[in-house]
């Protein structure tokens, strides 16, 4: 995946896979991985200085995830340690597209387990209307 000049840092943010992340056949249920990566967003969020509950309060609006592209690799098994990073690719008026990558860490080196695109748009917390970023959460994503 090609990154933009926007993705001057990547996130990461360690998971420990617990049986409740596993399925029957003992690997990570793939829904899961969703949410991993919105755990991973919302800390990318807040080490921006961006608490999801205080920015819903203080400006009304909040980013909802709009479409979600993902490819599964391999899989991750219990006790796996991960690696979950966020990078920005884009940011306009209304919504960012985000780069996430699951990956298992390891003594050869981390593995990608599953690879994301994530487009969240900024709504109106009331009524979930569309509606544009704030220049303030813009100017402090990019």
């Amino acid at each position: 995946m090609t990154k933009s000049p926007l993705d001057n840092e990547t996130f990461s943010w360690p998971v420990r896979v617990y049986w409740e992340d596993t399925d029957a056949g003992g690997i990570v249920f793939y829904a899961n991985y969703l949410k991993f990566f919105e755990r991973s967003r919302t800390e990318w969020l807040r080490a921006k200085g961006i608490g999801q509950q205080a920015l819903k309060e203080a400006s009304g609006g909040m980013f909802v995830v709009s479409d979600a592209q993902v490819r599964f690799i391999q899989s991750a098994r219990l006790d796996d340690e991960l690696l979950v990073t966020t990078s920005l690719l884009a940011a306009g008026r209304a919504s960012m597209t985000i780069h996430q990558q699951a990956l298992r860490t390891s003594a050869a080196g981390p593995q990608l387990l599953c690879d994301a695109t994530i487009r969240a748009g900024w709504v109106k917390a009331d009524s979930l209307k569309a509606a544009r970023i704030p220049q303030n959460i813009l100017d402090t994503l990019t």
